[in-house]
């Protein structure tokens, strides 16, 4: 089973990302986007992506324009029906994405890999929504997709052994390291990493220490290269609320629970990067912590 052609459904930042992924990697491939909108500005944001590469000198000017000559934009499903692989890359609701895969695998080829991002949603129940359940499994992609190696590879006991031969090898070929997980919630790493984010945030609204304490502790006492609340906004606020939400239902642990402060910020909108503003304000020409932030005493006190 030889994979050639590529579709991502989603051109959200992750979607994006696998896209720009898989085209460097010499692969053509069509971001979908069905929900409608400007197809222009999803040409423009892997344009500004690229030439950002480029103006770093990571990429030639000449490999810059054969990677978007390898990307087509379309704004319906209906082109997945010659593809090898489909990657869908939507929101994460079961519902919507259930439903996403039911109309992607009745427009498919019969042979064709269906493959979900989902993070946290239970892998067995998307496989009761298709028809073809040998032909489904997981692709989870890591953000930034350009950068992080790692796709947790998740299949089903209906997986067929092909179908995980030949996603693995793909892996592999645009320049990912797959690690083969079973199919519950979370895989590996969301399972450990959700109540590591959410108890940071915890952290901070018991005002133990101030975000940018509470990130550089983690990095300098642990060696990690980001902090728990910087990457909480890199990840996307509603996401990781989103996250948590789908494995405290599935897994019935308290860990995963959702601290107030991060469902308040949420329903502010201000959900990280991807707003301007989270736990941090990105407006400016540094990130500072947000003044949406009200910490207890003796924290904000001592911020006064």
């Amino acid at each position: 089973m030889s994979i050639e052609r590529v579709a991502v459904i989603g051109c959200g930042q992750m979607g994006r990302g696998i896209v720009e992924v898989c085209a460097s990697a010499g692969f053509s491939v069509i971001a979908v986007k069905a929900t409608g909108g400007d197809l222009g500005k999803v040409r423009a944001s892997f344009e500004k992506s690229l030439d950002r590469r480029v103006a770093k000198g990571k990429l030639a000017q000449e490999e810059r324009d054969a990677i978007l000559g390898r990307i087509e934009i379309a704004g319906t499903i209906d082109v997945v029906s010659d593809v090898d692989l489909v990657i869908e890359s939507a929101l994460e609701d079961f519902g919507i994405k259930a439903a996403l895969l039911r109309d992607l695998e009745a427009r498919m080829s019969k042979g064709a890999i269906l493959a979900s991002n989902t993070s946290s949603l239970p892998l067995v129940k998307l496989a009761e929504s298709v028809e073809r359940p040998e032909q489904l499994l997981a692709l989870h992609f890591f953000n930034p997709a350009a950068i992080m190696k790692l796709v947790e590879l998740g299949v089903t006991e209906k997986t067929a052994p092909g179908v995980t031969e030949a996603a693995r090898t793909f892996c592999q070929q645009i320049g990912k390291v797959p690690v083969e997980v079973s199919a519950s919630p979370g895989y590996v790493v969301n399972r450990l990493l959700v109540p590591y984010l959410l108890h940071a945030i915890e952290t901070l609204e018991s005002g133990i220490a101030g975000p940018e304490a509470i990130d550089e502790a983690m990095k300098l006492g642990c060696g990690h290269p980001m902090g728990p609340l910087a990457l909480s906004d890199l990840i996307g606020l509603d996401v990781v609320s989103a996250m948590a939400t789908t494995l405290q239902a599935e897994l019935r642990d308290s860990r995963y629970r959702v601290p107030s402060l991060l469902r308040r910020l949420v329903n502010a909108g201000e959900l990280g990067r991807k707003s301007g503003k989270g736990i941090f304000d990105y407006t400016g020409e540094q990130p500072v912590p947000s003044l949406s932030i009200r910490l207890p005493s003796p924290i904000a006190d001592a911020a006064e």
